[in-house]
Formats: structure tokens, sequence, C-alpha cells
């Protein structure tokens, strides 16, 4: 009973300390722990760790182009005054997201999914709808209250975090769920602002079609757009009534379909190579020019920014990343952070791994609840500019699968194969039909690619029977490598 008054006090607090902000879209005033003022802060300190962990797809023309579809549509928007930033990553995955703020993102998967402007608006409208409804202050509202806190969970020490706390809340919210309303909402908006900017919103609900022919093929590595913005339920026909109404009297409306496609040709699609690539247990890194062997039987994954593998049984692990700028001799680097008080000891020695200066050891940290643990730490120096860091953690000291930890730094190794370094992505070709025809017909007819007839077709949302007319464009993805 005690326990159950001291909950009610602490949250009765929370609610008197909390403030009232008025939300842009519906003009009410409404609970909030979050100002608008920490939204801005938020999304300005997350930018720089979502660009780091996704990054930004290195085509300047279709960055503008990008932006230039989001401010038209911001303008248009309930915030019409705040900075907003729009971003096309380097990314496979068939997702957008948004950030307080007025941060949109949208991944070059999604973007080549799309085959209109009035779609890609629509796909915009959307997230900008998130920003100005301000649900993300609101799911951080819900969270705080309930005693959940958004902190992201690693198997690593704080005193490792790459990001600052801000922006771990921050992209915490990418993975997320919104709620049926906050989707309805959203729809609602991205339908308004997509309208208000010119474009046909009646392009809008067959993005909803390819959406969830995309999310049930699976296999994807972030979230995809129907995992972290699930389907309120009948989504297509809920647009298209929208749309339709929307769309009522007006004329000139922008659709945009062979222009839009044609600006995806050449778009990386898929996995990039050059970022990295697993053949089996072996890693290669052709942009970074380095190879790992990892363990037999771990599973293996890699972002932008970190590989990682995790040991059969799941009581064990190991994550490769960059260590933080500095000029220092990995053992001086590991003096540091003793001296700076990131770690609170560290057992180990000096070594050469690769032909590379490296310290090889244990440290021990400490969590923010003060508890202690040990890691097992390998640092690689490749130039003055380039440290590696290999931080394992394994279920008993010296066991078996520290071992295999350990091992797989010491694989760490310059990559010289001409083959691998020479890797090349898979792109997006735009093909236009020479005559009329079946759509499976027409794909087979350009010979060996990339993607089966089925995930073809939901690139181009037809399928594959459907009439296709001479003149008409159509994606197709050509091979990069030998498969």
């Amino acid at each position: 009973m005690a326990r159950a008054i001291t909950r009610f006090g602490w949250m009765a607090c929370i609610l008197l300390l909390a403030g009232c902000a008025t939300n842009p879209v519906t003009g009410k005033r409404e609970l909030s722990l979050v100002s608008s003022a920490q939204e801005e802060q938020m999304g300005k300190e997350a930018y720089p760790a979502v660009v780091q962990e996704y990054g930004v797809y290195e085509d300047p023309k279709l960055q503008a182009y990008v932006d230039s579809v989001g401010q038209s549509l911001a303008k248009h928007s309930h915030l019409p005054n705040i900075k907003w930033t729009f971003t096309l990553l380097d990314d496979p995955t068939v997702n957008a997201f948004a950030m307080p703020g007025g941060y949109i993102y949208i991944t070059r998967g999604i973007m080549a999914h799309l085959n209109s402007e009035a779609q890609l608006a629509g796909v915009m409208g959307h997230e900008i709808g998130h920003v100005t409804a301000r649900h993300s202050a609101a799911r951080m509202t819900q969270q705080q209250i309930a005693g959940l806190g958004l902190g992201v969970a690693g198997i690593f020490s704080p005193q490792f975090a790459r990001y600052s706390d801000v922006a771990q809340q921050a992209m915490q919210l990418m993975f997320l769920k919104y709620g049926r309303d906050d989707e309805n909402q959203a729809d609602d908006l991205g339908v308004q602002y997509a309208t208000a900017s010119g474009w046909d919103p009646r392009e809008i609900p067959s993005t909803y079609a390819m959406l969830k022919r995309v999310s049930d093929q699976s296999g994807q590595r972030l979230p995809s757009f129907l995992s972290t913005h699930p389907d309120p339920g009948s989504r297509e026909e809920h647009t298209r009534a929208l749309a339709t109404k929307a769309a009522e009297g007006k004329t000139g409306l922008i659709v945009r379909e062979r222009a839009y496609v044609q600006r995806l040709d050449g778009m990386v699609y898929g996995r990039d190579p050059q970022q990295g690539f697993f053949e089996g247990t072996h890693y290669y890194h052709p942009k970074l020019r380095f190879q790992v062997v990892f363990p037999e039987g771990w599973k293996t994954q890699d972002s932008r920014s970190a590989v990682m593998a995790l040991s059969a049984d799941e009581k064990s692990r190991v994550q490769l990343t960059l260590a933080q700028k500095s000029d220092l001799a990995p053992a001086a680097y590991v003096a540091s952070l003793k001296s700076n008080n990131r770690i609170l000891d560290a057992r180990g020695s000096s070594e050469t791994i690769g032909g590379y200066p490296a310290w090889l050891g244990q440290v021990v940290v400490q969590n923010q609840q003060g508890q202690q643990g040990t890691l097992d730490a390998v640092f690689i120096r490749t130039s003055p500019e380039l440290m590696y860091q290999f931080l394992g953690q394994s279920a008993q000291p010296g066991d078996a699968n520290e071992e295999q930890i350990f091992r797989a730094a010491r694989s760490f190794a310059e990559l010289k194969d001409p083959a691998r370094l020479s890797v090349k992505p898979d792109r997006v070709r735009v093909v236009q039909a020479r005559s009329s025809g079946d759509f499976m017909a027409l794909v087979q007819a350009q010979g060996a690619q990339a993607l089966g007839i089925e995930e073809t077709a939901i690139l181009n949302n037809k399928f594959n029977d459907q009439r296709i007319n001479s003149g008409e464009l159509f994606k197709i993805v050509a091979s990069g490598r030998q498969r």
C-alpha cells in the first residue's frame, strides 16, 4: 500500500510540474512533459547520430529534390515557420520517419518503391503530420508518466555511448510504434498538406498497398514503414476517401509520374557492399579496406556504424565500431579512458594485430545504477585518423566465448583482394516499354536481373499480368556483381 501511495505521489508531482502546450493542429491545450524547445533540441542533437548510423545518400541532386518537395509541404503545414530539415538516407529499407523539431527522413529504399512525385509528397506529408501534431512529444509524455523512460538499452556501459542522452532519446522514438489515432491523424494531415501544396492526393492510397506488399516480404534490417507505422485498419480505403474529398473541384493537381521515375535511374538498390558485407562468417568492408572473421555459428548483423555478433546461446556478444576520434596509440588511449573516468580499470597489454599497433585486454565499467562489469576490449589503430574498437561481453571471464571474441579481434586485417575491393551495388534502371504487353513478359525480356519478378512487380506497384503500354516507363534492378 505504501508503495502504491509513493507511486501515486510521484505521478501527482509529475502532473503538477508538467506543462500544458497548445497542439498546433488541434489548437487544444494538452498535457506535455516536452516543450517545443526541447523537441527542437532533441531533433537537432539526433541529426548527426542518425546520419552516422544510416548515412546520407550521396547524390546532391536527389537530396535537393527531396528537400524541395519537403519544404513545399512544410509551407502548407501547421508549423510553416520552424526550420524543417529533410534528408534522404543511404539505407535500403522501405521506411520514413520523423524526429521532433522538424527533422524528416526518408530512405532510398522507400523512394525507389514510389512511382510518382505525388506519392512522395504523400509519404513526406504523413511524416510532417507526426511532427505538427506533436505525436513524439505525446509518446514521450506517456512513457515518462508510466515510468518506463526512453533510454536506449545497450549491452555496453553508458560510458561508451556514442551519442548524447537527448540524441539517444530521439533515436529511440524511431522504434516506438504510433497508435491508431496518431496514424489516422497523420494520414489526414498528409492528404491535407499534399493537396494544399498542389499534388494530387489520389496517388496516396496505392502507396499503402505497395507498403503492405513490401512488409510481407520481411527480412529487413531496419523496421519497415508498417512496423513503426502500424496500419490502423483499411488504410488504403481510408486515404482514398480522404483524397477523393480533398480533390473535389480542384484542377491541375500534380502527379509527375514519368519525371519522378526518371530521377531514380542509377539509384543504389538494396545493401551497398562498399559499406560492408558478409560472406559466411567473413566480413569485408571495401570502403574502409578491412576484413574480420567472426565466430562460427554466431548471429551477425551490421549497420552503417557497427558490426555485431551474438553467440548461439545468446550469452555472449561482440561489437566492432570506430573508436572516438583521437591520435593516441591504443595503449595510451586506454590510459586516457581511465584518467578521464570513462572506465574504472583496465588490464591488458599492447600487441600487433594484422600489422597494426593494438591493445587487448579487459576494461572495468560502471552502469548508471552503479553496478560494475567487465568488457573484453581490443583497440586497433590503422592510421593516424582511424582506430577500431572491439567491445565484447561473455557469460564468464575466460570461457570459450571470450576466447572466440579475442580470436575475432585478432583476425582483423587489411582487405587487399581486388575482387572484393571493387564490388559494386545493384542499381535501379529505368526502362521504356518498346511495345505493349504483360508486365511479366516485358520485365523478363530485359534479361538477367538482381530481383525476381514478384519483387520487381512490387517495386513498380504493378501485378505480373498487368498490361503495360508502349512507351511506358518501368523499373528493373541491374546486378552490380556476380551472385
